[in-house]
């Protein structure tokens, strides 16, 4: 069950499990109907923890939220413990998301790390929608390696990257054969979501038609702090109620 106070809810877990090295899969049980978008995310309450935790929303379906997270601290080592059953408080719906009237026939989605979780369910609806969806995921290792054949299952062409070429293709991302940027552009718009390096070298191989997701540190996580800004060719933008998803024609640098 979960109950619905503007967009603070309560939802129930139905599984919480390892799916690669640090990294664990949540599915929480929710109320069917919710406006939820891919590339959006929700702040997840940690008992004893002062601020909540920003974590992307990885598929929301039939009443099923599903999130992947890193265990990188004191709080999402506490999520990582987290049995089934167990009730979690949480603020949903935040941020704006991909934008999909962009994709045209045949998008690129690029995902590194914890960064691909947020591009499966654009994925999922990209293909319902009957586009042409290529994928290409990066990781440090093998071990890191998530998601591959979730992808696969959607009916996506799918590349997987390693940085020390220890699975798939050896490299960062833009080492890829899916697609060959701006040399022979075979996609028609491109999405991205991954740490700040990655990011950069993206928009340098693969141009300015393309979507990207910002990181940043967050603390109220629905605009009313400040302290996730950056700076944009508009001016200051909030990570957390402007983005997380930017246009890249709007970043002033990157």
């Amino acid at each position: 069950m979960c109950y619905l106070e503007t967009n603070k809810m309560i939802f129930t877990i139905l599984s919480n499990e390892l799916i690669a090295k640090h990294v664990w899969r949540m599915r929480l049980a929710g109320a069917e109907g919710l406006p939820i978008r891919s590339g959006q995310f929700v702040e997840i309450a940690v008992p004893g923890q002062y601020l909540r935790r920003p974590i992307s929303v990885c598929d929301y379906a039939e009443g099923v939220l599903t999130i992947i997270y890193k265990v990188v601290g004191v709080g999402t080592d506490a999520m990582s413990q987290w049995q089934a059953g167990q009730q979690v408080d949480m603020l949903v719906g935040l941020g704006n998301g991909y934008d999909l009237a962009c994709a045209g026939e045949r998008p690129l989605l690029i995902g590194g790390g914890v960064g691909v979780p947020p591009l499966y369910m654009l994925a999922r609806v990209l293909r319902e929608q009957g586009k042409q969806v290529r994928v290409i995921l990066g990781f440090n290792t093998k071990d890191e390696v998530f998601y591959e054949e979730e992808f696969r299952a959607l009916g996506c062409e799918v590349e997987v990257t390693t940085v020390d070429g220890s699975y798939g293709t050896k490299g960062f991302v833009t080492e890829a054969r899916l697609d060959e940027g701006l040399r022979n552009p075979c996609s028609t718009y491109y999405y991205s979501c991954g740490p700040l390096p990655m990011l950069k070298a993206v928009i340098g191989h693969w141009g300015e038609q393309g979507e990207v997701s910002m990181e940043e540190r967050m603390g109220c996580g629905f605009g009313a702090c400040m302290g996730c800004s950056i700076q944009t060719k508009e001016g200051t933008k909030r990570v957390c109620k402007d983005g997380p998803v930017f246009k890249t024609q709007e970043l002033k640098t990157l």
